[in-house]
């Protein structure tokens, strides 16, 4: 059965070719180089240039077909679909049609990605445990229970895009409107995947040009899979009035679907051990101990108003062998299970990959839950270690002071946009398989969906990947931070119709075969802060990347 809706969509000229014109030479030949290893889907429309919209594509639809036994089946129905779709084309001069077929098996979202892992660009997305605390605690609001519009969704990929978003200016509440146009909450599964910078106001350094200040897309092809069952969908999207026209976006999907394999192998979720050539921290050591005092004299001024400050720390592996992004994605997999993983290739940039435990929100609707975590320990090697380390967690007047103001900021946000806020629990650790935190939920109801784009800006960057007052915070790390964080601690995910849910991209990388990968990784300093404990701090949180890479270092 089809389901349309008017919803709100623009287009104009692509840049999605667009290389590191402001890239030093060198850099830019590596990437040109290293991308004749991919290939490129064609060109789709920057659904953000042009005037700011008015007015919603004139249809929103999804429709399904039965379900078949076979990738290949999913395949040929939706190759038929879309025939079917040229030879009687929408009467609209614009719109955007989601083609689905259901396969009676459960494949992995993440091999059958790999299966394409020449086509850009592409994305994966992968929700934490269906029993994660916050999300059940929201359901307490409305009795509606778990609030999943798909509650047996497990992760989505996509390749090529039916359109995509980016800019070099600042994420906008007119950019928020030009992707919102293409969702209707009849179709859920329309979303539009991607990720926003850190800082929108720092310099945008070379690896990170291609994502601009943000970049989002609609898959032209995505693999879902679901328990016990997955779906293979096609979508298009097109807008007479801004030339792009119903004949040029089908012509583009079917040159994307004819480079699609069905043939799928399960992805070995191990790396091949390989030498590390080098390992280079930004900061190093020594500068990292200078930068933490400098930090805690601010924050130790009865002057200053800053109670906190997350610093960060670049480190760039090369290793003898090229580290394939996806399948380092895929070990990351098994031990995420309360965690979200991502992973957003543009056409013309490498890949920003993580493994985060941290929400931004999560909106149903009116319903809204965001989480506060703060302070990290190291599991313990036995039981009996691992609650002494968690109620040292719990005790620690350190850890308190900066879980407490990043529970405490969030709150009053929500607070500025709902009617009312819950926090249940206050504290509590969240046990992840290396590292344990400090954790609450929040949760409240908007006083309107609109107050979406609001929440996002305001909720963006907590105090837990920025600091706070946030300001005298961001000021700080623009002054002694020496590297560009890009999308790392940025907001991670997507946006739906009546549904829209946001990680915070940290324990992130960007990899790039042929170029290495630069692993991210901050902490909190607050007062009581010891630069040494700090930085192994740094050390545990990389370690999910590193510990991968059997690092067996090469003697020249």
């Amino acid at each position: 059965m089809a389901v349309a809706r008017y919803s709100i969509a623009r287009f104009a000229d692509a840049e999605a070719m667009k290389h590191y014109s402001s890239a030093s030479p060198n850099l830019s030949r590596q990437y040109a180089l290293v991308h004749r290893k991919y290939r490129l889907c064609p060109l789709s429309m920057n659904g953000c240039q042009g005037d700011p919209p008015i007015l919603p594509v004139a249809t929103v639809e999804t429709r399904t077909f039965p379900a078949v036994a076979s990738p290949k089946a999913a395949m040929d129905r939706l190759a038929s679909a879309v025939y079917e779709l040229q030879c009687h084309p929408p009467s609209v001069t614009s719109g955007i049609i989601r083609l689905e077929v259901p396969i009676e098996q459960q494949i992995e979202a993440i091999d059958w990605l790999h299966a394409q892992n020449q086509l850009l660009p592409h994305c994966f997305f992968s929700s934490r445990s269906q029993t994660s605390g916050s999300d059940l605690f929201i359901s307490s609001l409305n009795g509606n229970g778990h609030i999943s519009v798909n509650p047996d969704l497990i992760s989505i990929a996509g390749v090529g895009s039916a359109v995509f978003f980016r800019h070099s200016q600042q994420f906008s509440l007119d950019n928020w409107r030009s992707i919102k146009r293409f969702l209707s909450e009849k179709c859920p599964l329309i979303r539009a995947y991607g990720a926003i910078r850190f800082d929108a106001r720092a310099h945008i350094s070379p690896e990170w040009k291609a994502f601009g200040s943000f970049y989002f897309m609609v898959p032209q092809v995505e693999f879902d899979e679901l328990e016990g069952s997955s779906v293979l969908a096609a979508t298009i999207a097109w807008d007479d009035a801004l030339f792009c026209s119903w004949r040029k976006a089908i012509t583009s999907l079917q040159a994307t679907m004819q480079q699609i394999t069905t043939i799928i192998v399960k992805l070995r979720k191990e790396l091949p051990t390989t030498f590390m050539l080098s390992n280079n921290h930004i900061p190093s050591r020594a500068y990292w101990d200078m930068t933490v005092k400098k930090a805690l004299q601010t924050i130790n001024k009865r002057s200053s108003p800053l109670t906190k400050v997350v610093l960060a720390r670049s480190s760039r592996i090369v290793a003898a062998t090229d580290v394939d992004p996806l399948t380092w994605l895929a070990c990351l997999q098994l031990e995420g299970e309360n965690a979200y993983q991502f992973c957003i290739q543009p056409p013309d940039g490498p890949a920003f990959i993580g493994n985060t435990p941290e929400q931004l929100f999560h909106r149903k609707r009116l319903n809204i839950h965001s989480e506060a975590l703060a302070g990290t320990r190291a599991r313990g090697q036995s039981k009996a270690e691992d609650l002494q380390i968690e109620l040292d967690l719990l005790s620690s007047p350190k850890d308190h002071l900066e879980f407490t103001i990043v529970r405490e900021s969030i709150r009053r946000k929500l607070e500025a946009v709902c009617d009312k806020v819950f926090v249940e629990p206050q504290k509590a650790v969240r046990k992840l398989p290396r590292v344990q935190h400090l954790y609450a939920c929040l949760a409240g109801c908007l006083k309107s969906e609109d107050d979406e784009f609001d929440i996002l800006s305001s909720l963006h960057p907590t105090p837990a990947v920025c600091g706070f007052p946030t300001e005298d915070a961001r000021l700080l790390i623009a002054d002694t931070e020496m590297f560009d964080r890009g999308m790392y601690a940025g907001p991670v995910g997507w946006f739906g119709g009546g549904e829209t849910e946001f990680a915070v991209g940290i324990r992130s990388a960007l990899v790039e075969k042929g170029l290495g990968a630069l692993i991210y990784a901050g902490t909190g300093i607050v007062k009581g802060s010891d630069s040494s404990l700090e930085w192994e701090e740094l050390e545990l949180k990389t370690s999910q990347f590193t510990k991968l890479i059997k690092l067996d270092v090469l003697i020249s």
